[in-house]
């Protein structure tokens, strides 16, 4: 990365310098074929969460503050990318916030050409950033002629619309953001369709305040009249793709249900994994069934529901699915569109809580999960909560959290998914675990087979021409085979007579 110089609006004259550093990144453009973007995070000091630092921390902050005074940074304003180092160290909550943001950047296929970050105490109404903060983002773009500018926050339409006036290039906010990545992402039609909806719906309110141009009548003697302005057809075409939309995501809706249905008449129980994005539940569901499906360290990989049949230690089987992950500040229009993937998040008997152990905002995650699942009306659900990537963290911290309820595991290197099994085993209620005792003449070997395919059999004993055994598994399975059920006392009585 270059470090900024001179702030230059666009149209000025540049230096030779900077001029070829502009065809330099023209030509690196053109090589990869990715925006490059400038990126503004803003930090309201008046929504401050507070934080717990350790002390080391705090005399990180203070050695990094010290620094920052000497070479006279102003204290509103940090730099990543551009030279600048990070200011407040105890703020781990926001840098980590930053990194995830650029991770989105990247996930877009945007190239980061600077950072930067801004700390004030409330959102400025016509641009978020204020005018002194505009000015410097301005010089940013010119000087690493930047394709783009993304915000780290929900900008309103006259912000964005005040924005790009003032820098000359496209501007993108948070939603507009995470809304192109699932459009790359989308694969099945199913999906387009809901990432389709969101978009529409994310751009409805943000066609007003283009002015004269709007109008498709003129101002003058003759053409006067009711008319209808190009406000009004834009709105009028986005509302009857929106209506078309909700009916095709209706149809899909239907064919689950159909599916659904189907499938709740063999009582197989839905496990469905959850969790922040990037959290590995597509390594973990993997590595439960081997399904293959796309493993990616970018953001929102999965945006297409997967059902997959496994088979538990008891025998039992279960349909587990993988889902979209979830991300702070998750758009609402996101969680509407996809409600008809998330439905199976609703009907699951049982919820695996994927969390990353590695990731510093550990416990911001979980809270950004949980408010999600509150609004899909499944926060009452029973949890099991799967620390991953054990393998990235220190023996003392898997230590720490093996000594809770939580399980550990690392779907990687699939250490800890014995257990996981065994867990998921116990915490299923609908189809529960029972132990029956059998006596099944030889001639019915189909019988034993099938006993043998769906139970965990013990204590086998022959006599005559009959077989004695303990089968232990699902009730549905072993009521299959009531008619060669014996008690166990009975069973007993004619072993010692025996």
């Amino acid at each position: 990365m270059t470090s900024v110089t001179t702030p230059q609006s666009r149209g000025t004259h540049l230096t030779r310098a900077q001029e070829l550093l502009v065809d330099e990144a023209k030509r690196a453009r053109n090589r990869t074929g990715s925006e490059r973007a400038v990126l503004v995070a803003v930090k309201f000091t008046s929504q401050r969460r507070r934080l717990t630092a350790t002390a080391s921390q705090a005399r990180k902050a203070a050695v990094l503050q010290t620094v920052n005074d000497s070479v006279g940074f102003p204290d509103d304003t940090e730099k990543i990318g551009v030279g600048v180092a990070p200011l407040d160290s105890l703020e781990l909550d926001f840098e980590s916030a930053i990194a995830e943001f650029q991770e989105l950047t990247r996930s877009a296929g945007a190239e980061i050409a600077a950072t930067l970050i801004q700390r004030r105490a409330r959102p400025d109404p016509a641009t978020l950033v204020g005018q002194g903060k505009l000015e410097e983002i301005t010089g940013v773009v010119a000087s690493v002629n930047a394709d783009i500018v993304l915000f780290d926050h929900d900008l309103t339409p006259s912000q964005m619309r005040n924005l790009e006036e003032k820098l000359g290039i496209r501007v993108i906010d948070r939603t507009q953001l995470i809304l192109d990545i699932f459009a790359r992402h989308a694969r099945t039609r199913e999906g387009q369709l809901q990432v389709e909806l969101a978009q529409l719906e994310y751009q409805l309110p943000r066609l007003a305040g283009r002015g004269k141009a709007m109008s498709q009548l003129g101002g003058g003697i003759g053409t006067r009249g009711p008319g209808e302005t190009q406000l009004e057809t834009d709105r009028r075409k986005i509302g009857l793709r929106i209506h078309h939309v909700k009916q095709q995501l209706e149809s899909v809706r239907r064919v689950r249900r159909q599916q659904r249905q189907r499938r709740e008449a063999v009582p197989v129980p839905v496990v469905a994994l959850v969790g922040y994005t990037n959290a590995g539940k597509s390594t973990l569901f993997n590595a439960l069934t081997e399904a293959g499906v796309l493993e990616s360290s970018r953001m929102f990989a999965t945006l297409d529901p997967k059902l997959k049949q496994l088979q538990l230690p008891s025998r039992r089987k279960i349909l587990l699915s993988d889902t979209v992950g979830f991300i702070r500040n998750l758009p609402h229009a996101l969680v509407t569109s996809f409600r008809a993937t998330l439905e199976e998040v609703e009907r699951a008997e049982l919820l695996i809580h994927v969390r990353d152990s590695s990731s510093p905002m550990l416990e911001e995650q979980k809270i950004e999960v949980e408010k999600v699942l509150a609004e899909l009306g499944a926060s009452s659900k029973p949890v099991i909560e799967v620390m991953n990537k054990i393998d990235l963290i220190s023996p003392e911290e898997r230590e720490a959290i093996s000594r809770g309820t939580k399980i550990s595991v690392s779907a990687l290197t699939r250490d800890g998914i014995d257990k996981l099994l065994k867990k998921i085993d116990e915490q299923l209620t609908s189809d529960p675990i029972v132990e029956i005792c059998f006596r099944i003449p030889q001639s019915e070997g189909g019988a034993l087979a099938a006993l043998e395919a769906g139970a965990v059999l013990s204590g086998k004993r022959f006599e005559g021409n009959l077989l004695y055994v303990r089968a232990k598994g699902p009730s549905s399975r072993l009521n299959r085979f009531r008619r060669f059920r014996v008690t166990q006392k009975a069973a007993a009585i004619e072993a010692s007579g025996s």
